[in-house]
């Protein structure tokens, strides 16, 4: 298994580090010529669809349990970019309110991931906070014994980003790409004694770097949830 080994911040040694602005500025230029939407990687994932504090249905679909309580876990390293990005996907969307947890914990588990230099921080913790109810929500939440998780349909490299990148070569971390991800979003929890559940399709994109930058990649940003690039 690779461990993350961060390379020289850039090729000459000379430029400074770059950042995912870069990316963003690219993606502008695409968007500009080819209609691409960015206004969720511009922003962030800001409103999500649905009601995070909303209770799941109360109109069940299944009988059986959802499954074990679901802890956050360290992502196994990995230099497949597919690989990691379904990694990822999966770590952002699967929680329990019923596991002892909070948001933050899952938060940081995907943050573990993250950019090494520090530099995309900041940006993907507010990324995740969106993708993740909040305090006030999670507790309520928990009243009902609430856990979500991801069932993937696809993850395709956006038509888009060969267009970026060619923009963008002299400035972007070799290695660096981006994923995405569709597929539905599942919620089970206990109303009136009754297990129900609620599903809901999800798209949204990953940006992440891996070799020859980093042994194994690492995750940069993602974009509004069901905003992603095409």
């Amino acid at each position: 298994m690779d461990e993350p080994a961060p390379q020289p911040a850039s090729r000459s040694g000379r430029r400074p580090r770059r950042t995912l602005v870069v990316v963003i500025a690219v993606l502008v230029v695409a968007a500009a010529l080819i209609g691409v939407g960015v206004f969720g990687l511009i922003r962030g994932p800001g409103a999500q669809t649905g009601n995070p504090a909303a209770p799941v249905s109360s109109a069940p679909t299944r009988t059986s349990p959802a499954g074990p309580p679901a802890s956050p876990t360290s992502l196994a390293a990995t230099s497949d970019p597919e690989a990691f990005a379904r990694r990822v996907a999966t770590a952002v969307f699967t929680w329990d309110t019923a596991a002892g947890y909070g948001p933050s914990d899952y938060i940081q588990a995907v943050i573990n991931v993250g950019d090494p230099s520090g530099n995309e921080t900041p940006g993907l913790a507010a990324d995740l906070a969106d993708y993740l109810p909040n305090t006030a929500a999670w507790a309520q939440l928990r009243t009902y014994q609430t856990r979500q998780w991801l069932t993937i349909d696809t993850a395709t490299v956006p038509s888009s980003w060969a267009q970026a990148l060619q923009q963008g070569q002299a400035t972007l971390l070799p290695g660096t790409t981006a994923y995405t991800i569709t597929g539905i979003r599942h919620r089970a929890g206990v109303w009136d004694g009754k297990l129900v559940t609620t599903v809901e399709k999800v798209s949204f994109t990953i940006f992440e770097t891996c070799q020859p930058t980093y042994q194994s990649c690492r995750l940069l940003r993602l974009t509004q949830l069901d905003n992603p690039l095409s």
